[in-house]
């Protein structure tokens, strides 16, 4: 005989010592036995085990009395994986200051080169202030050279006027040389109309013998 077949046995006598019909201890429907009187409380041995009926089955299967054969309830879902929120943008930089506007000033230079008598050639001497000159303007937004060429008075008014058209014309002709554009060069003789000095000596002749320049432009300051 098996152990559910002596356990209903034994439960059966015990019901009826106790004078309850096996009918009502035993439903079909009912798993373990429970204790007459009890409600729900299931009779167990010695050892704590639950008594089964005949007509359980694993199904029938109870936390209290066969917890291994109780469907385990499905874990807890996990909890979402929340992302960090994104890192706040980085602050754009601040705008650079604004450059300053070029202020631009008005440049006027002056210079001089004299010639021997009678002649139109530039000296070394002559050349030398026209190269000076020439390096002062690389800083310079040139507009106009000006260059007026003068003579003493020995000689006719018409040859001196002449003259002192050739001698402006050599002070052109040099600065173009040196990289200065021909049409921002205005010429002009004045012959012997405008002395610096007294013609009535040879110093002042020679003082007279001349080319006035003077150069307009503007410069960022």
């Amino acid at each position: 005989m098996n152990n559910t077949a002596k356990q209903f046995g034994l439960v059966l006598a015990a019901a009826l010592a106790l004078g309850i019909g096996a009918t009502g201890a035993l439903a079909a429907d009912q798993g373990y036995v429970m204790a007459p009187g009890s409600g729900n409380v299931v009779v167990k041995n010695s050892t704590g085990q639950c008594w089964r009926t005949g007509y359980w089955t694993p199904a029938m299967a109870t936390t209290e009395c066969d917890p291994d054969l109780v469907p385990k309830p499905p874990a807890p879902a996990p909890a979402p994986v929340v992302a960090p929120p994104p890192p706040a943008p980085k602050p754009a930089p601040p705008a650079p200051p604004a450059a300053p506007k070029p202020v631009k000033e008005k440049v006027t230079m002056a210079a001089d080169t004299h010639f021997d008598f009678d002649k139109s050639a530039l000296k070394p001497e002559g050349k030398a202030k026209l190269d000076d000159l020439v390096g002062k303007l690389k800083a310079v937004n040139l507009e106009v050279v000006i260059a007026i060429g003068h003579t003493d008075s020995i000689g006719s008014k018409a040859y001196n006027q002449k003259l002192s058209v050739r001698r402006a014309n050599s002070v052109k002709n040099y600065l173009v040389s040196k990289g200065i554009e021909a049409n921002r060069i205005y010429t002009e003789g004045k012959g012997e109309t405008q002395p610096v000095s007294s013609n009535k000596t040879k110093d002042g002749r020679a003082k007279n013998r001349r080319v006035e320049i003077e150069v307009v432009g503007t410069r960022q300051r």
